[in-house]
């Protein structure tokens, strides 16, 4: 067998030691105890000879992999696209009527994502026509709901970019102490956010966003969608501009 031959053949075997096949190999009769000491012993002269051979086909099946991944990513945004893009009741920064919006998924205590802020304030005052929402998760905790629960109900006041950007630049826990404090510098009426705080319709939307991010497959904050493209982690500025720029340029085909 030659060696172009073998690729395909030990790609066909890592997959069924893997546990898995493809359609085209479950529909294949099974190989025969003959057939299987013969593949078996043409393998282990090959990988003898040149043991690239199964680095090369691991490396296809991660390719394979990733492109399964990414497009079922792609389907998950399509099918999510109301709940992602035209929510009316998702806060926002940046340009109402952008033709590129970017949805952010944050955890207001993730180190990461005050990590990404810096780069993402940047975006918005180089492209004057990107919409970032904003989709609050709280995932890390206690502190992270409560944090969450005080941002909604700041929206509900007007103020949730004042106390979200003073969140995101907080490098202490969001206690309800320093909530309070945080809130009264941004503006709020701290009894009236107290309350709201606590109503179960913050709650709701809290679980509606957590719910979307599982339909997602996100697994951590921040994670951004631009375009049909999920972004798990933080990324620097140029990163994102490229992303915007392939999105836009997805709007736009010449």
């Amino acid at each position: 067998m030659t060696r172009s031959l073998l690729r395909p053949v030990l790609a066909l075997c890592l997959v069924l030691i893997a546990g898995g096949a493809p359609a085209q190999a479950q529909e294949a009769p099974a190989f025969t105890a003959g057939q299987r000491a013969e593949i078996l012993g043409i393998l282990r002269q090959a990988l003898r000879e040149d043991p690239s051979i199964i680095r090369e086909a691991l490396a296809g099946l991660e390719e394979a992999d990733r492109r399964d991944r990414s497009e079922a990513q792609r389907a998950a945004i399509a099918g999510n696209a109301d709940a992602l893009f035209r929510d009316a009741a998702d806060p926002s920064k940046g340009n109402a009527r952008g033709d590129i919006t970017i949805v952010e998924f944050f955890d207001a205590r993730c180190g990461y994502c005050k990590q990404l802020q810096p780069a993402m304030d940047a975006l918005l005052r180089r492209d004057p026509n990107v919409r970032v929402v904003l989709k609050d998760l709280p995932i890390l905790g206690p502190n992270s709901v409560l944090a969450s629960r005080a941002l909604l109900a700041a929206q509900r006041q007007g103020r949730y970019v004042p106390l979200y950007d003073a969140l995101l630049s907080l490098r202490t826990e969001p206690t309800e102490a320093v909530l309070r404090q945080q809130a009264e510098r941004a503006g709020l009426d701290w009894s009236r956010l107290r309350r709201d705080m606590d109503d179960p319709a913050i709650g709701a939307r809290i679980e509606r966003n957590l719910a979307l991010a599982q339909r997602l497959g996100i697994e951590g904050t921040p994670a951004l969608i631009i375009g049909n493209t999920l972004v798990p982690g933080a990324i620097e500025l140029p990163a994102l501009e490229r992303l915007v720029a392939e999105a836009r340029a997805a709007l736009n085909p010449r």
